[in-house]
C-alpha cells in the first residue's frame, strides 16, 4: 500500500498551518536558517486580476524517486510498506546530489550539512496517526490517502466531469 498526502487546490486557503505544524513536528530551527519541509505558496493564475491558486508543497514520496539513485550513500530510501520516500542521514556527506536530482526541491540542509527532508511523519503513521502537516490543515485541503484509490476516485471525477458535459 503505497500512501500519498493529496493536496485539493480548491480548498487550501494558504493560511501556512500545514508548514507551521511540519516546523514544530520536526523541530525545524529557523534561527539557523534551517528550510521547512512544506511550503506554501500563491500563484496568480489567468490574465484576471485578483485570481489566485493556493498551493502546499512537499516530498512528493515518488515512486521512483531520483533522490533515492542519486544518493552515493544510500541515506535515501523507499519504505515497503507504506511507499514513503524515507531517509537516515547518518552517513549523509552533504554533497547535495539529492536536492540537485529531485525535481521539487524537496531536500534541504541542515546547519552540519546533513540532509533532511519529509519522511511523510513515518513515526506518527506507524503510530496511526495523520501527518502534522493533515491533521492540522484547518479546511481538510490535505489528506493521507492510499495512491491506488486516489488514481481511481481522479479517474471517476474526470469520466463525471466528461459525461456531465454531454448531458
Amino acid at each position: 500500500m503505497a500512501l500519498v498526502i493529496d493536496l485539493d487546490m480548491d480548498k487550501c486557503s494558504a493560511c501556512g498551518a500545514c508548514a507551521v505544524a511540519c516546523m514544530d513536528q520536526n523541530d525545524i530551527d529557523t534561527e539557523q536558517l534551517e528550510a521547512p519541509f512544506r511550503v506554501v505558496s500563491i500563484l496568480e493564475r489567468g490574465r484576471e486580476p485578483h485570481c489566485f491558486t493556493f498551493l502546499s508543497v512537499g516530498c512528493n514520496h515518488c515512486t521512483d524517486a531520483p533522490c533515492v539513485d542519486a544518493c552515493p550513500c544510500g541515506c535515501i530510501y523507499k519504505d515497503a510498506e507504506t511507499g514513503l520516500t524515507l531517509y537516515d542521514n547518518t552517513n549523509c556527506i552533504g554533497c547535495h546530489s539529492c536536492a540537485m536530482a529531485c525535481p521539487f526541491g524537496a531536500p534541504s540542509f541542515r546547519a552540519d550539512g546533513k540532509m533532511q527532508k519529509c519522511d511523510g511523519c513515518y513515526a506518527r503513521i506507524k503510530m496511526g496517526m495523520q501527518p502534522a502537516c493533515v491533521h492540522n490543515c484547518p479546511t481538510e485541503a490535505l489528506r493521507l490517502v492510499d495512491e491506488q484509490e486516489l488514481k481511481e476516485s481522479r479517474i471517476q471525477g474526470s469520466l463525471k466531469k466528461i459525461a456531465d458535459r454531454l448531458v
